[in-house]
């Protein structure tokens, strides 16, 4: 077993995420300022469509 991949339970397991190549960690703070504003308001824009159809469908 590496010394990266601590997580892995067994040889099998450490095998897997070598092959398939399964991140063990996941850097968020390099994704481009633009493309994370787009994703905020994308996600924003959700959640208000689903409170909007709700509040239209208990309040019609």
């Amino acid at each position: 077993m590496d010394k990266q991949n601590k997580n892995s339970i067994n040889d099998v397991e450490d095998h897997l995420n070598k092959v398939s190549g399964n991140p063990t960690k996941i850097n968020t703070s390099g994704v481009p300022k633009g493309i994370r504003i787009i994703g905020y308001s994308f996600v924003t824009f959700l959640v208000l469509l689903i409170l909007v159809v709700i509040y239209t469908v208990l309040f019609k």
